[in-house]
């Protein structure tokens, strides 16, 4: 699903909302996530899962081409872990 698939689906179920105001909402809140992943927050929506920010350190990989020594520098990524009742959901286990 891409984001304007939610906020069609959103403004189908919601007829006495404007699909502009949907997708502004829609924004909204993964603008929200973004900012508080970029503060290195972490953000929590009960049921669904949890994003956090995790730290990799600086390490010597290898050109896949060459095979030749590279430095990579160390950097944040994004990390996703599901809720119990989203993993109980995709596993055929309904609560």
């Amino acid at each position: 699903m891409i984001r304007s698939e939610l906020i069609q689906i959103i403004a189908d179920e919601n007829p006495h909302l404007y699909q502009r105001d949907v997708e502004r909402i829609v924004n909204t809140v993964f603008d929200e996530i973004v900012e508080a992943m970029a503060r290195g927050d972490r953000v929590e929506l009960r049921g669904f899962g949890a994003f956090s920010v995790k730290s990799r350190d600086a390490r010597v990989g290898r050109n896949p081409r060459t095979g030749e020594a590279v430095e990579v520098e160390a950097k944040a990524v994004p990390f996703f872990k599901t809720g119990k009742l989203l993993r109980d959901r995709l596993n055929g286990q309904d609560s």
